[in-house]
C-alpha cells in the first residue's frame, strides 16, 4: 500500500548512498555518476516511509546560476509525483538560472521539464557517448 503514504523531502546524507546507487542502476536514462561524489552538492532524496524513492543533485556553479546534475526515481515510484517534488525542491532552495542537459530522444523528459517551466535554450551535439546523441539544454530562471 505504498501509494497512500505521503512522500518526503530532504537533505541527502552518507546513509542514503546505497539506496542512491542502486536507483541509478534502474534507471539507464540517469547519469552514473560515483554517488559519493553528491555530497559535494546539493542532494536531496525524496522517502517514501523508511525507503529512498528518488534523488537530484544540483551543482551550484555561481551565486546565481545552478546546474542539475542528476535525478532519477525507483522504478516503482514512477509517475507517482516524486521527480516533481524533487525538482521542486531543488528550485525552493535555489534563486537564480537552473540548467540541465536531456538526451534528444528523451522526450518524456523533456516533456516532464517543460512542464515545470523549463525552456530549451542550446543543442550540444554529439554531448552524450553509448549511443552518440546531441544534449538538449533546458533553463528554468526563479526569482
Amino acid at each position: 500500500m505504498m501509494t497512500s503514504m505521503m512522500t518526503a523531502f530532504r537533505p541527502g546524507g552518507t546513509a542514503d548512498l546505497a539506496d542512491v546507487d542502486t536507483i541509478q542502476y534502474q534507471s539507464p536514462q540517469a547519469a552514473h555518476w560515483n554517488p559519493s561524489e553528491y555530497l559535494d552538492h546539493k542532494f536531496w532524496v525524496a522517502t517514501v516511509g523508511d525507503r529512498v524513492a528518488g534523488f537530484l543533485v544540483l551543482r551550484i556553479l555561481a551565486p546565481d546560476e545552478a546546474e542539475i546534475l542528476n535525478l532519477a526515481v525507483a522504478p516503482r515510484f514512477r509517475r507517482k509525483h516524486v521527480a516533481e517534488g524533487l525538482v521542486r525542491t531543488a528550485l525552493e532552495h535555489f534563486r537564480g538560472s537552473v540548467f540541465l542537459e536531456v538526451r534528444e530522444s528523451n522526450r518524456e523528459a523533456l516533456a516532464f521539464y517543460k512542464y515545470l517551466n523549463f525552456e530549451q535554450v542550446s543543442i550540444r551535439p554529439s554531448y552524450y557517448g553509448d549511443p552518440e546523441e546531441s544534449a538538449i539544454v533546458m533553463k528554468f530562471h526563479s526569482c
